[in-house]
């Protein structure tokens, strides 16, 4: 059985969050459709600026051969390596524009950032981890699944069950089980002025 892990929090947190982390070793096993349905659920209640709701998913289960391998190219190939393995592969986008008047969206990547947030937690309630993936193709993405000018692909995630490493490479395995760090809370909360780096 893969172990589940936990981060080392110093300060009490939900179970999602303790439990949330970005493995690379994933079981190829399919999706079933009540746990693809709350994934996305998760993410439609997520906050956004005038509740514009900006962002979109662009989803291929597994078990959608030719739209996943799709999804599979618009990776890098280091991230393919690994992430042809999970169950669910998404590339997340915002709509650049208020829907209501047609004006720039400065809050729409935020917005959508957090939606992925809510995603990715609601797959650990689930059993199901996630990674986001900024090494992707844009272009291929728009290409592949005709995101129209207006709508930014911003970043790939990859949802599964956890696997034992088995299926990747010895220094991809390696990364799998190393330490998960953060930098101390002194560096990132400022009730003064804030700190240069």
């Amino acid at each position: 059985m893969t172990e589940v892990r936990q981060n080392p929090v110093q300060h009490p947190v939900p179970d999602a969050i303790r439990l949330r982390w970005s493995p690379v070793a994933f079981a190829p096993e399919p999706m079933d459709d009540d746990a693809f349905h709350a994934i996305f659920e998760g993410a439609r209640w997520a906050a956004s600026a005038f509740n514009e709701q900006p962002w979109r998913f662009v989803a291929a289960r597994r078990e959608d051969g030719p739209r996943f391998e799709k999804m599979l190219d618009c990776l890098v190939d280091a991230n393919r390596a690994w992430a042809q393995h999970a169950s669910l592969l998404i590339v997340v986008c915002a709509r650049d524009s208020f829907a209501r008047n047609d004006n720039p969206n400065a809050h729409a990547w935020f917005d959508s950032g957090q939606a992925t947030a809510q995603l990715m937690l609601s797959a650990i309630q689930l059993g199901l981890h996630s990674h986001a993936m900024g090494g992707f193709s844009a272009d291929k993405a728009r290409e592949h699944f005709g995101i129209p000018e207006g709508i930014d692909p911003i970043c790939a995630v990859a949802v599964g069950r956890l696997a034992d490493g088995s299926l990747l490479d010895a220094d991809t395995a390696a990364r799998d089980r190393g330490p998960r760090t953060r930098k101390p809370l002194d560096e990132i909360v400022f009730e003064g002025d804030v700190a240069a780096d």
